[in-house]
């Protein structure tokens, strides 16, 4: 295969809902090429994309494939994702390497729910997009509502360059508005003809408004505009490449991928109008410093995609950031420093690998069997200290508990876990030391799913998961007072310690206590010393020494403060975290002899449990901020489901067809959501969360979870 240079390159993501054929159009883009000699169908299981056994069970994508064809002597790298919104992170990562987004739209179903979702995420990335009316010759077809839907939901920039004419089960032509020439296909070949009288109107009105909105991205090209009224067809490209890089115009084209319509004419438009990566706007490394994409500068790579395949080992794909990527060269990992060697360079599509001898800045490619490098990871020429920031995958969704079946698998389970999150990034794995559990978290039901299937068919560990407990926190209300003795005598050195405290809630900037009133009796304080502790799972202890007259010795006040701490680990509620409590430790007594360490942490302990319960305590639960976008049609069912969750609603806005509600939703009450909002909106919702506070958990929530804790207590 020829080394492309960089201004013969493109790269796109293939972008659109479940269903809208972005498959199926690679399929056909890669055929065009000659780089497959037979397209394979969805349907027959046997595409380049859909390779791995999960895809061509489910009959959909699930990773990210990675994918080249060539036409017109330049090179275009394809990334083809799911278009299930469990998948995501397929998305954000074509996006941080791609240049363009080309957004399937099933022509029957107009903008779905996954259209919305991969267009926010072109914004987010500041990346052009081309839209691509798909599967017009299905019956119900509607090109002329799809047009009316993305003009009022993406914008004004949306511009015809194609337009359907016999849409529908007979479908087999269309205008270009751009070259002014009708498209026409029978029996598989193509014909190539002037503009019908009866379509030269609409054709010329389109064309004028697509010259219009060419110009309106140039300076240059409105002066064309304004002295000659027109644009030519070499002018209008220019314009509409200038657009895509400023995101300043949406071309729309026409398509059949299954049938093969308008394929090889959207490949003539995209290698001639599409910006080459060195007409993209400079991509900042961490330092802030744009690095240019320029083949002779030094060399640099990014990985946006880690895999582990059988038989073969780690591979890695990278975009070629700067200079050149030889076989055999040497470099070095950036984020580990760790020296490596490229040993062999390939192109991709799908499983099918082409060795290559060098990728230049802009292009494409894999290698193999890299120690520890990883997506996200920058790999750079000795001495160029470049380093890209790390890909910006969204926060996981949903969340479950997972163990197991057998106990002697729990390390063999984590290693397949944690090689699992080497491939995906939005998969979460966290073993909490507090619920005793470990937790998992992924984009939805589905993904945690696909998680077991692997789990259970490639790793062959049974598990299951389970309802995951949700992280409390445990503080007080007001002031209270304990003692409390141990005294232990068995034969020898006996154990003796007495402690009297006091306990307080917490809060910034309080002053020092002087004296406390508990139960009508003042009790006066002389602060020795003062100790304040950031807690690892948030909130704040402070302690404070007001022994007088040595009734503790000071050597013996650590021993307190670690049995306060060990009961903070465990709360006296639920056994939830402690958080946010002064502790005062005012009196007590010794013995000469049996005071020792231990006594004095059992002291300090049942000393501070007993105070505890006695200042009103309250238990806190994590509380995260949601924001859900529904269609209208579906409002009232969501705000209803909302209400049964304890949601409060912080406000509702429109955006762009879709209303998205705001709210803060207990964490508890969101088990499950993603599946119980995708039933309620047949899918065509979507929502994110992120931790927000703790907050107090209702009276009787906190009774019947005392209750639950004290029973499970008597049952062990």
């Amino acid at each position: 295969m020829k080394v492309y240079s960089t201004n013969q390159i493109k790269n796109v993501a293939l972008l659109g809902n479940t269903g809208s054929g972005k498959t199926t159009l690679a399929e056909a883009m890669l055929y065009e090429g000659k780089v497959i000699e037979r397209r394979g169908e969805v349907e027959n299981k046997n595409t380049v994309s859909d390779n791995s056994e999960i895809e061509r069970e489910n009959g959909s994508s699930v990773f990210a494939t990675p994918l080249y064809t060539e036409f017109n002597d330049k090179k275009i790298n394809l990334i083809d994702p799911s278009g299930s919104d469990d998948f995501v992170n397929g998305v954000v990562a074509a996006l941080t390497v791609a240049d363009v987004g080309i957004m399937l739209i099933n022509a029957q179903n107009g903008i779905e729910v996954g259209t919305e979702i991969h267009y926010r995420y072109l914004e987010k990335a500041r990346r052009g997009c081309v839209l691509a009316v798909n599967q017009l010759d299905h019956e119900k077809s509607n090109y002329d509502k799809v047009l009316e839907e993305a003009t009022e939901r993406l914008g004004k920039n949306v511009t015809v360059i194609q337009y359907p004419l016999n849409e529908g089960a007979g479908y087999d032509s269309f205008i270009d508005v751009l070259l002014m020439k009708k498209y026409s296909y029978a029996d598989g070949k193509l014909s190539i003809s002037e503009v019908p009288a009866d379509q030269q109107s609409r054709a010329e009105e389109l064309r004028n408004q697509l010259i219009e909105k060419a110009a309106e991205n140039d300076e240059g090209l409105m002066e064309i505009f304004f002295d000659k009224g027109s644009l030519t067809e070499d002018e209008m490209r220019k314009g509409i490449t200038i657009g895509l890089i400023q995101r300043g115009i949406i071309p729309v084209v026409c398509l059949s991928a299954k049938k093969n319509y308008g394929v090889a004419r959207m490949m003539e438009f995209l290698t001639r109008v599409l910006p080459a990566p060195d007409e993209m706007p400079a991509p900042e490394d961490t330092a802030g410093n744009g690095v240019q994409c320029n083949a002779s500068g030094p060399a640099s790579a990014f990985i946006f995609k880690s895999t582990l395949e059988q038989h073969v080992g780690d591979v890695n794909y990278f975009k070629v950031m700067s200079g050149e990527i030889v076989e055999g060269m040497d470099i070095v990992n950036t984020k580990t420093a760790n020296k490596e060697r490229i040993s062999q360079l390939f192109v991709t599509a799908g499983k099918n690998r082409q060795k290559v001898t060098k990728l230049v800045a802009g292009d494409i490619g894999s290698t193999v069997k890299l120690k520890g490098a990883r997506t996200g990871h920058t790999l750079a020429a000795p001495g160029n200290s470049t380093e890209f920031p790390p890909i910006p995958f969204p926060e996981p969704k949903f969340r479950t508990a997972i163990r197991a079946i057998n106990e002697n698998d729990e390390e063999k389970l984590n290693e397949a876990l944690q090689r699992m999150n080497m491939e995906d990034p939005t998969i979460r794995i966290e073993y909490s030391k507090e619920l005793k559990q470990t937790i998992l978290s992924g984009q939805g039901e589905y993904h945690l799913n696909i998680v077991k299937w692997h789990l259970d068919n490639v790793f062959k560990i049974p598990s299951e998961f389970i309802t995951p407990k949700i992280p409390y926190r445990e503080t007080i209300t007001k002031v209270a007072q304990a003692d409390y003795r141990h005294k232990k005598q068995s034969g020898g050195a006996g154990q003796f310690g007495e402690v009297h405290l006091v306990v307080e809630p917490y809060e910034e900037g309080q002053p020092d206590p002087a004296m406390y009133k508990v139960n009508g009796k003042e009790i006066k304080v002389s602060i020795r010393d003062r100790e304040e502790h950031t807690l690892p799972w948030g909130g704040k202890l402070v302690y404070y020494n007001s022994i007088v007259g040595g009734s503790i010795d000071t050597r013996f006040m650590p021993a307190i403060l670690k049995g306060i701490m060990e009961k903070m680990e465990e709360g006296p509620l639920t056994g939830s975290y402690a958080r946010d409590i002064r502790v005062t430790v005012y009196d007590g007594k010794m013995h000469p002899v049996d005071s020792n360490e231990i006594s004095f942490r059992l002291a300090g302990r049942n000393a501070f449990r007993e105070a505890f319960k006695n200042a009103a305590p309250k238990i806190m639960e994590p509380i995260y901020n949601v924001e859900i976008w529904v269609p209208a049609d579906r409002m009232g069912d969501v705000m209803s489901d909302l209400q049964t969750r304890r949601a409060v609603v912080q406000g509702m806005t429109s955006e762009k067809g879709f209303e998205k509600i705001t709210a803060r939703v207990p964490l508890a009450e969101m088990n499950r959501y993603s599946t119980a909002l995708s039933s309620i909106t047949g899918g065509r919702a979507m929502y994110s969360m992120k931790f927000a506070e703790y907050a107090q958990v209702p009276g009787d929530i906190q009774a019947e979870l005392i209750k639950t804790f004290e029973t499970q207590h008597a049952e062990e």
